[in-house]
């Protein structure tokens, strides 16, 4: 998202304040609502024992590989680059939208034609850059499909 809105402010500032108040009042569900494309993906949030996880529920335009059948390589990457996202902005203060510095993800497996899960971990988070570790996982956490590193470019609040 680029630009300014009404008000002169960052055009992401309206996102920013809507996970402001999600954060509030505990409600996971305004986050992926206000994001076209985790809507197209079917992305939604849920808490798990007080940890944000993402949830990409299956669709037939999701697979990549329909001999397998698979996932689609991109559909991870993207799961998990929004998990790292929605954690930036749940766990830090910013006014902007995180941006990606750099994505690298390593496939460890053929994710199957199921639900995914992601979550995301901020292994650092700097004055103007923030670490992220993401992972996604079918059935067992124990077991992930594949797995990021992540650095964004973040504006801190005064």
């Amino acid at each position: 998202m680029s630009g300014t809105d009404a008000g002169g402010r960052p055009a992401s500032a309206g996102l920013v304040e809507l996970f402001t108040r999600a954060k509030a009042s505990g409600d996971h569900a305004a986050i992926t609502g206000a994001i076209p494309y985790a809507r197209w993906l079917g992305i939604t949030t849920e808490n798990l024992g007080g940890e944000l996880v993402c949830v990409m529920r299956y669709q037939d335009m999701l697979v990549g590989n329909p001999g397998v059948p698979a996932l689609h390589g991109g559909t991870m990457a993207a799961l998990l680059e929004t998990a790292a996202v929605f954690q930036v902005l749940w766990e830090m203060e910013t006014v902007t939208l995180p941006k990606t510095i750099t994505l690298t993800v390593d496939y460890l497996r053929s994710a199957r034609p199921v639900d995914t899960y992601a979550r995301a971990v901020i292994t650092k988070s700097g004055r103007r850059v923030a670490n992220v570790r993401a992972e996604a996982w079918q059935e067992s956490r124990e077991r992930p499909m594949v797995s990021a590193n992540l650095h964004f470019l973040v504006l801190p609040t005064e």
